[in-house]
């Protein structure tokens, strides 16, 4: 496969779309004899989660462990059959769901998560992927403890700006070059994905995908920026401060390396894809504002509003325009290739529908098989357990899709934004914090986080596996989120 390809035609053939739209015709196809004899109104579609064991949940389980195990034990394995890796334990959901649940509860179930969860995921992300890799920094970057110290704290700032994803997609790059002469910096990129990718998106509802879905469930656009600053500064100043301690003791370890000379000046290329960066940001504002009306009517109960058509469509067109107005030479100084975002593609297709039945039973609440879990959070006198809010939203957030999480949660203490922002507001910023603070404890746990381990490995970084990271997360976070329990929650 080539490493680039300037034509706007090259999204025809991204494998990221190819996976997403061949899988879901196959299930429309499949799904149609059910539509037309079995089932009939969409209430007898969904899926309940209050009927499901967590045996359920085995192939998402599979689906982890084979991210955690098959790069150490057999690498060559996995970098060639992720994908089929990824659809056998998808397939081992699916093929049993089409016999006990039957074939138009489970097609319906996994028609729904491509098209309202996983085909806009993997599009934004396409946009982010290919617009931010139009831009690069021209000229030598040395990557001294203060300019990667520099690097985190803009990257935290803009996360909560343009969204984690889109930070993280703009810095990574240059973050990575900048560092490229170093011995020692799979720790710079360990702690970019806990700040970049996840804690600096906490401040508003562009940050993170919970939070926007908590704006559009009626907490105020500017809530999370002034009840969350506290803990996310505390959090990011802990961070940085460990980062440049570590980094600053491996820099001199190494001699104090500097970076070659480069005959470039300092400069930007690419610079027409900030522009479209603010209309990715603009799509998606409005696909969650606007209040226009019709949809595609896909399947029984299955719809395509609208706005989201509008979004998604736009952000393909401007992925097509990044790849026409973009030069060659630019994305070939970026390193630029499909090989991170063909990765996320197949993984996470696989995990979106493996992890069907975990959500599912999550959102039966009390009435599902993880009921002692969701019994926690709520005291003998019928008050919130806000430290359980927060330990609990993050963990599962830490695995689980952080946006339905938050939704469980958010449910669960009551559902009124107005109540939530006022008499418990302490139970809400818990919420908040676990769901986007924890993401970062794992590869999974935020869509940028695997992305930005695959450009780092692309770059010659040797990443931790699986474990390995969560060794990082667990020995530096874990202590940071006792202390913000014990300061806020």
């Amino acid at each position: 496969m080539s490493s680039y390809n300037s034509s706007p035609l090259i999204l025809l053939r991204l494998p990221a779309l190819r996976v997403a739209l061949l899988a879901l015709g196959a299930l429309l196809f499949l799904a149609a004899p059910a539509q037309a004899t079995e089932l009939s109104h969409a209430a007898e579609l969904h899926l309940d989660g209050s009927i499901l064991s967590v045996t359920w949940a085995i192939p998402f389980a599979g689906l982890l462990l084979s991210i955690a195990f098959f790069p150490l034990l057999a690498a060559g394995f996995w970098e060639h059959h992720y994908g089929k890796v990824a659809l056998f334990w998808a397939l081992l959901f699916l093929v049993p769901g089409l016999i006990i649940l039957g074939p138009g509860v489970t097609l319906y179930a996994a028609a729904h998560t491509l098209v309202a969860e996983y085909l806009p995921f993997i599009i934004l992300l396409l946009a982010l992927f290919t617009i931010a890799g139009g831009i690069r920094l021209k000229g030598s970057l040395n990557g001294t403890p203060l300019l990667n110290l520099a690097f985190l704290l803009v990257g935290a700032i803009l996360a909560s700006l343009m969204g984690t994803t889109g930070a993280a997609m703009l810095l990574i790059r240059p973050y990575l070059r900048a560092s490229a002469h170093r011995r020692y910096r799979v720790h710079n990129v360990v702690f970019f994905i806990f700040l970049v990718a996840n804690v600096g998106g906490s401040l508003t509802p562009l940050g993170d995908p919970p939070l926007f879905l908590g704006f559009l469930k009626g907490v105020s656009f500017f809530w999370t920026t002034t009840h969350l600053w506290k803990q996310t500064l505390l959090l990011v100043v802990l961070l940085l401060a460990i980062h440049y301690v570590i980094d600053l003791y491996l820099y001199r370890r190494e001699g104090s390396p500097r970076a070659s000379a480069s005959e470039e000046g300092l400069g930007l290329e690419g610079s027409v894809n900030f522009l479209l960066l603010f209309g990715v940001l603009g799509l998606v504002l409005f696909s969650g504002l606007s209040d226009l009306e019709g949809r595609l009517e896909i399947w029984v109960g299955l719809t395509y509003e609208v706005p989201n058509i509008i979004r998604d469509v736009g952000l393909l067109l401007l992925t097509a325009i990044s790849l026409a107005l973009t030069p060659k030479t630019t994305r070939r100084g970026n390193h630029f290739t499909w090989g991170p975002i063909l990765e996320v593609a197949k993984i996470f297709a696989g995990i979106f529908i493996a992890m069907i039945p975990a959500i599912a039973i999550l959102r039966a609440g009390s009435n599902g098989a993880l009921k002692p879990l969701i019994a926690l959070v709520t005291g003998p006198d019928g008050q919130p357990v806000n430290v359980a809010y927060f330990w609990l939203t993050g963990a599962l957030s830490s695995f689980l899709d952080n946006a339905p999480t938050y939704l469980v949660f958010f449910n669960t203490a009551g559902g009124e934004a107005e109540v939530l922002m006022s008499q418990m507001g302490q139970t809400l910023a818990a919420i908040s914090c676990g769901a986007v603070f924890m993401g970062a404890n794992t590869y999974i746990g935020n869509a940028p986080n695997f992305m930005i381990r695959s450009i780092a490995e692309e770059r010659g970084a040797r990443m931790p596996s699986f474990f390995g990271y969560m060794a990082w997360s667990i020995g530096i976070l874990t202590p940071l989120f006792l202390l913000e329990t014990f300061i806020f929650f």
